[in-house]
């Protein structure tokens, strides 16, 4: 009787190891067969901070003299944006950076006065919309006979955090859309995710005239299996 037994328990774990190796074979080929696809999400989006630099310059010969009339300005600029919206907490005001001609060898001799001094007065709020109304504005500033100059307005959005979960999710959906678009294509359907990747957000303005409108953007990477 056990020499039947044993013949037997052999060709059933010969069938079990034959199922076994087509199962992993099998397994094997729908591993090899994928798709990587790309999801894009986009968002425009207003800044939240911004940064305002009035500057201005005063030539003359006398220093205690130029010091007197750029201590008024800035009280003049001061006084003109506190009175229209802006907190004192939110202004700031540069050192002067003071030019001397007369210790400058290689002074132009279409410089007329022996000294120079530039002063910037700074603005950092999150009240934008307030930043580009006094913008309009600033003429009024001639009218106190402050020679104003804009530097570099800087228009920032900091709330990127309260939108990335929304912003991942509509990246990987449109991934999702894509690799199921590339399996129907080719009769097959959309497995499990192998890997992904998401890259980075990056932050940039709309438009050049419009610096105070923002494009957010990021870009996933994600590889499907694909099933028959």
């Amino acid at each position: 009787m056990k020499n039947y037994i044993s013949p037997l328990l052999i060709a059933i774990a010969i069938i079990i190891l034959g199922f076994s190796l087509k199962a992993g074979i099998d397994n094997f080929a729908f591993r090899d067969r994928e798709v990587t696809v790309k999801g894009l999400a986009e968002r425009e989006v207003t800044a939240d901070l911004v940064t305002w630099p009035i500057s201005y310059s005063v030539a003359g010969n006398d220093l205690a003299s130029l010091y007197n009339q750029v201590s008024g300005n800035n009280d003049k600029i001061i006084r003109f944006l506190t009175s229209n919206g802006i907190s004192r907490d939110e202004i700031s005001v540069n050192p002067p950076d003071t030019y001397n001609a007369e210790s400058n060898q290689y002074r132009s001799n279409s410089f007329n006065y022996n000294y120079s001094i530039s002063s910037t007065v700074t603005v950092t709020t999150k009240k934008v919309d307030k930043v580009r109304e006094l913008l309009n504005r600033q003429s009024e500033l001639l009218k106190e006979g402050i020679a104003f100059s804009n530097s570099y307005i800087n228009y920032q959005f900091t709330g990127l955090n309260a939108i990335k979960p929304e912003m991942i999710g509509e990246a990987t959906k449109a991934a999702r859309d894509a690799a199921a678009q590339f399996a129907a294509d080719s009769d097959s359907r959309v497995g499990k995710i192998k890997n992904a990747h998401q890259g980075q957000f990056s932050i940039d303005d709309s438009d050049s005239s419009t610096p105070y409108l923002k494009k957010v953007r990021v870009v996933t990477t994600i590889v499907y299996y694909l099933e028959d």
